[in-house]
């Protein structure tokens, strides 16, 4: 079987990373950018850090703040309209996975205007050129948008998510500056880092898992262990932020390659649906589909809790891979997240419409166990 691994061209890692970024424009030949963060990143001056660096070097920029937390095709069609106008030929995006989403609709759109809809770019689409060349730098230790070949959009006529995955809206550089995830709250450090390890384990018993994926999944896991309690307790401490900031890199160069699973797929109509943040749905999701995966992972399931520190010396595999489920709620219950759908508002009775978009997303197929539309409804009802 042939196998696929894409990454960006270029990346740097370390606090300070951004300060490299004028070089980095001038080599790609670029002359002018448009920024594309939000206006809670602009008023708490962390989009500041970046921008301070373009005004230090003269690069010429204009910025683009209209990004919601959950990105929607007006959201993409409105950065187009301002890319077009600024006359920029690159794209800065400074934030989370929402603002780098955002960025690689508009850059997709700019080099392929025949998906200006933006609804067709759903799934796999044949776009024909690559995305105007972005430089991405993540303010969050979570999606790691930054290194991926997906991205997640609104349909707001059907509200729902639309998972986009297209090898050429991959960002050309990504810069992963802890120092930029210095502010960023407790319960979304939480959060984020919690997406972070739902994509290790995911990427790691995905139907796509080789050995390349599983070796920086496993890695991943080992890091977001030991450095997320330290990011959520002590914000400033740059050995926890870095070490989230390069985990959720890792965790992201190997699922971007060979998919995701069935906790994804589930979480995406929470958000869609109820606006539920992506990784608070994902950690609420991942130990309960855990159990109900561990049939086909009883030889995975084991290195999990190895890498969470858990001793699995004597244990059965079926206890060992129990212990792995139980190192991952009790990291998200260390960390801060709820553990019932009813805790974010969710009733009985939205469960078969979250069930109907899960089943139809497109991370679904990737899960290591099949599954029915009855079986997600009853692993809905599980953690209601």
């Amino acid at each position: 079987m042939v196998q696929r691994f894409i990454l960006n061209e270029t990346s740097y890692f370390g606090p300070g990373a951004r300060k490299v970024l004028p070089e980095v424009i001038q080599r790609l030949g670029k002359k002018k950018a448009l920024v594309v963060t939000d206006k809670g990143l602009i008023q708490f001056g962390v989009a500041k850090m970046v921008t301070d660096v373009l005004d230090e070097a003269a690069v010429a920029y204009d910025v683009f703040s209209e990004v919601k937390p959950n990105p929607t095709v007006k959201n993409v069609q409105d950065g187009v309209a301002a890319f077009k106008a600024s006359g920029a030929d690159l794209l800065v995006a400074i934030g989370g996975g929402s603002a780098m989403d955002t960025a690689k609709g508009i850059g997709i759109v700019v080099a392929n205007p025949e998906f200006a809809d933006v609804v067709s770019l759903e799934g796999c689409a044949p776009t024909k050129n690559k995305s105007v060349p972005m430089v991405a730098l993540p303010t969050t230790a979570g999606t790691a948008a930054e290194t991926t070949i997906n991205y997640v959009i609104i349909d707001e006529e059907k509200k729902k998510k639309m998972v986009c995955v297209d090898p050429n809206d991959i960002p050309a550089v990504a810069m992963i500056d802890a120092e930029l995830m210095y502010s960023l709250p407790r319960g979304l450090t939480a959060a984020t880092g919690m997406d972070a390890l739902t994509h290790a384990i995911e990427g790691y018993i995905t139907k796509g898992a080789w050995e390349m994926s599983d070796m920086f999944e496993i890695e991943a896991i080992r890091m977001i262990s030991r450095y997320l309690p330290v990011a959520v307790d002590e914000p400033q401490n740059p050995e926890g932020r870095n070490g989230m900031a390069v985990a959720q890199y890792i965790a992201g160069m190997a699922f971007s390659n060979v998919g995701l699973g069935l906790v994804h797929g589930m979480a995406h109509p929470m958000g869609s649906l109820f606006d539920v943040p992506h990784g608070v749905a994902n950690a609420l999701l991942l130990p309960t589909v855990m159990e109900y995966n561990m049939p086909e992972c009883i030889d995975k399931y084991p290195r999990i809790a190895e890498a969470m520190g858990v001793d699995i010396k004597g244990l059965t595999p079926q206890e060992a891979s129990q212990a792995a489920v139980d190192a991952v709620r009790a990291l998200a219950i260390r960390v801060g997240i709820p553990q019932h759908l009813s805790d974010l508002g969710i009733k009985e009775s939205d469960i078969p419409a979250l069930a109907e978009q899960a089943i139809a997303d497109v991370c679904t197929p990737g899960n290591p166990r099949d599954c029915s539309l009855e079986d997600i409804k009853a692993l809905y009802r599980q953690v209601l």
